[in-house]
């Protein structure tokens, strides 16, 4: 009888150390939605050696280059001695000067992960334990967590724990294999998982003092299906909820861990004890460590001296025209620089803005047809709208379209079916023939949009929407010198064969191009009785503005008009002069991405590849990314960032509360650094933050990808994604955030959100701002505050 409350208070225990593991795995949304995931989410607490130090022990995983990454860069002089002394000097208790430059010359085994049981018998046995296990984890887990692909329906269980112990109970690969007794063992197990772990961590001998160390190493070899579980729970969570599934899988780990300790305990006897003792041991980075994250610091710091150099941020000395000819907001995504600096270069009367590009309107969207809403939006945030396709009146309409949509769906799964695939393979394969042709070379170069008209919930009142727009308008710092025209571009990317499409797409949008969301906004400051009501506002739109929505396709450089008929007629020499200046300006974007892409011929060439069945690397997306800048146009118009930079238009000036700052640090900072660690992640781990080899690929459930035939699901950005065949195109390189804004008012939003402070206190990021000539001229530090920052005109050094 007394033993109960023990067990209760051991399983508590244990249930907080899963916990506190579980928030260590990034998470990971299905491919239809894709999301830039922070690989590093649950470290932002640690420094980069701490967070070498946990995922060096859990996985073996690295979070830096190789030392001879940035020993060639030593050789070569892009990292500098003045570089590596400031990363020093930045970093209390580090090696000095001397013992880091004697560390340049040698190469550092790589660390290696505490065994698992699995790992330890795998060496005792000879048999790859950890690969079978991840490939009937695999086996189940595709059916289970399937969403829509499979032919085969997913057993009636309600959690993942109870539909695996189902499946393992009937499953005969691990007796096979060599695990006696396997599916009686499982069959014995407890019916729930908590009390599973309990079991399992008892049978293991495992200490509370090691639990976490080890719960983090079994979830980390669970690869993508950890973090897809991880997504669940992280999206209950964001929705005031809770998802038991990352729990679950660790139930099914330590499952197996148990039934090979029970078989091969006498022969891993010794190391197990020894790798107990390790899992328990207090986090340290190793001195290596240390080195390296030196050594990617001072790697930062060069290239932010040459990335600056290059800007030389400074007020634009002419005078802008006291109205522009024409306004265009672009998404604040890297690939819109290119075409923003391009469409200036046409007419000095153009002014282009940045924005998120959700453009501040997060809806539940439902495509007419369809039967759920698409969330877009940054998935931060949670859907305040719905909005909803109205192309054709009536119910008819939509019930044609969902009838259409049910009969693609069954005649897709017909032709996958086992009974059928095969003679449908033989009878139409001759058929795609024509499909492969028309996909190729059809004129619709429309990027994944939904062509039919969007339109807001009924149920929002005129002084709901007057708020939104003015809200909307001050967020992009547009409030006065209205053009005639003002084009708001969402963007998206055309592509056929490609697995990862969506993320190519808007990444501020959950995955999706970002049309509805600017046909929305032109929708709703069109509107007659918004315009009517904004003066009150304090913004005063003149009558004769009218704003167009549009959809920039980062493959091929074209930008698409929405709705034109909808404008009056006193517009139309506006909107031919629009659309010709586009095209101007696609082309010019589209020569510069040419000299940059592998195997492009011209322009030309360029604004085919989405539509080339062969082309595994159709742009390069958001690769390249380092700087974020919010700051008015004028700062940076004229110099040529290359695609490299996050550029967010924002005037403090007009920001008298400073509500906008705290947006704009809480939501496009965030997301851009989730996006830019994204990269990073995926460019110094490969295996564990990439998803490997597109050549390879098979999408399993819809949500990840197999390299192969089976094995982990792969999460992340492919290795094309990142790297041209040769070199690595994706620089390693933490994002620089660069704000126009007092200093004051940048602390007191960090000071109201620690968890956006970490990242900067912590060096996931570097923030820098810039005086009232907009020049970069401090540097923040996280126990010095701001220090003075300038760069040297006459040596290009960057001093701080």
């Amino acid at each position: 009888m007394n033993a109960q409350p023990g067990h209760d208070a051991l399983q508590a225990t244990l249930l907080t150390q899963a916990d506190r593991a579980a928030r260590i795995i990034p998470p990971l949304w299905p491919l239809s939605a894709s999301v830039a995931v922070n690989p590093f989410l649950g470290l932002a607490g640690e420094t980069l050696p701490g967070a070498a130090a946990r995922l060096g022990r859990a996985g073996g995983i690295p979070v830096t280059m190789p030392r001879s990454f940035y020993r060639e860069r030593w050789w070569a002089g892009e990292i500098t001695p003045a570089d590596l002394a400031a990363a020093i000097v930045d970093r209390p208790g580090a090696p000095g000067l001397a013992a880091v430059e004697a560390a340049l010359a040698e190469d550092p085994a790589p660390v290696a992960p505490i065994p698992t049981v699995a790992a330890l018998c795998a060496d005792a046995t000879g048999i790859d334990w950890p690969g079978f296990i991840a490939d009937r984890i695999g086996a189940w887990a595709s059916g289970h967590f399937d969403l829509g692909q499979a032919i085969w329906p997913k057993t009636a269980a309600t959690g993942a724990y109870e539909s695996w112990r189902a499946f393992a109970t009937q499953d005969l690969s691990p007796e096979i294999a060599g695990l006696k007794g396997f599916c009686l063992r499982i069959s014995r197990e407890p019916l729930a998982a908590p009390a599973a772990i309990r079991r399992a961590s008892l049978a293991l001998g495992l200490p509370q003092a090691a639990a976490e160390c080890y719960f983090t190493a079994l979830l980390t070899g669970l690869g993508g299906w950890a973090q897809y579980a991880r997504h669940l729970h992280w999206q209950a969570e964001r929705d005031g909820g809770t998802d038991p599934t990352i729990t679950d899988l660790l139930a099914i780990a330590l499952a197996f861990e148990a039934a090979l300790q029970a078989q091969f305990g006498r022969q891993i006897a010794d190391p197990w004890r020894e790798a107990i003792e390790a899992h328990a041991e207090p986090f340290e980075p190793g001195s290596d460590q240390i080195i390296d994250a030196l050594l990617q610091e001072a790697y930062d710091r060069a290239a932010q001296r040459r990335f600056f150099t290059a800007w030389r941020p400074a007020v634009t000395k002419k005078e802008p025209p006291a109205r522009p000819s024409v306004q265009a907001a672009f998404c604040i995504d890297v690939r819109s620089e290119i075409i923003r600096r391009a469409l200036e270069s046409l007419d000095p009367g153009v002014e282009t803005l940045g924005f998120a590009g959700f453009f501040g309107i997060g809806v539940s969207h439902r495509r007419l047809g369809s039967v759920g809403g698409e969330a877009r939006l940054p998935v931060l945030l949670k859907p305040g709208l719905g909005s909803f396709t109205c192309d054709a009146p009536g119910e008819a309409a939509e019930d044609r379209q969902r009838i259409g949509a049910r009969a693609r769906r069954a005649w897709g799964r017909f032709r996958r079916a086992a009974v059928s695939s095969f003679a449908f393979v033989e009878a139409s394969g001759p058929l795609y023939l024509w499909k492969l042709f028309h996909d190729s070379v059809t004129a619709d170069h429309r990027p994944n949009g939904d062509w039919a008209a969007p339109q807001l919930d009924a149920s929002l009142t005129a002084r709901q929407r007057i708020e939104m727009a003015a809200t909307i308008l001050r967020a992009m710092s547009l409030t006065s010198r209205f053009a005639r025209l003002v084009l708001l571009a969402g963007h998206g990317a055309r592509l056929v064969n490609n697995a990862h499409a969506s993320a190519l797409q808007c990444g501020a949008c959950g995955g999706f191009p970002g049309d509805v969301n600017a046909r929305l906004l032109a929708c709703l400051l069109n509107d007659d009785e918004v315009r009517v009501g904004l003066p009150a506002q304090g913004i005063d739109v003149p009558a004769d503005t009218r704003f167009v929505a549009g959809l920039h396709d980062t493959v091929s450089d074209e930008i698409t008009l929405f709705d034109p008929e909808l404008l009056p007629a006193s517009h139309a020499a506006d909107l031919t002069r629009l659309d010709s200046l586009l095209a101007s300006a696609g082309r010019l974007a589209r020569t510069e991405r040419a000299l940059h892409l592998p195997g492009a011929t011209g322009e030309g060439d360029v604004a085919r590849r989405g539509r080339d069945w062969a082309q595994v690397r159709p742009e390069w997306g958001l690769a390249g990314c380092k700087t974020f800048v919010a700051a008015p146009r004028r700062y940076t118009a004229g110099a040529s960032l290359a695609g490299r930079a996050f550029l967010h238009s924002y005037d403090w000036r007009a920001d008298s509360e400073f509500k906008v700052l705290e947006l704009i640090l809480t939501a496009p900072v965030v997301v851009a650094s989730w996006i830019s660690l994204q990269y990073y992640g995926s460019a110094v781990a490969p295996l564990a933050f990439g998803a490997g080899n597109k050549l390879l690929h098979n999408v399993v459930g819809g949500i990840g990808v197999f390299e192969g035939n089976g094995g982990l699901l792969r999460g992340g950005l492919p290795w094309q994604s990142v790297h041209d065949g040769e070199a690595l195109v994706h620089k390693p390189l933490r994002l620089s955030v660069v704000i126009a804004a007092p200093r004051e008012a940048i602390l007191a939003v960090l000071a109201k959100h620690p968890d956006l402070q970490a990242l900067f206190d912590h060096g996931w990021l570097t923030l820098f701002t810039m005086d009232d000539a907009g020049r970069l001229a401090w540097r923040y530090h996280a126990t010095n505050g701001w220090t003075d920052f300038q760069i040297e005109n006459d040596t290009g050094r960057l001093a701080a």
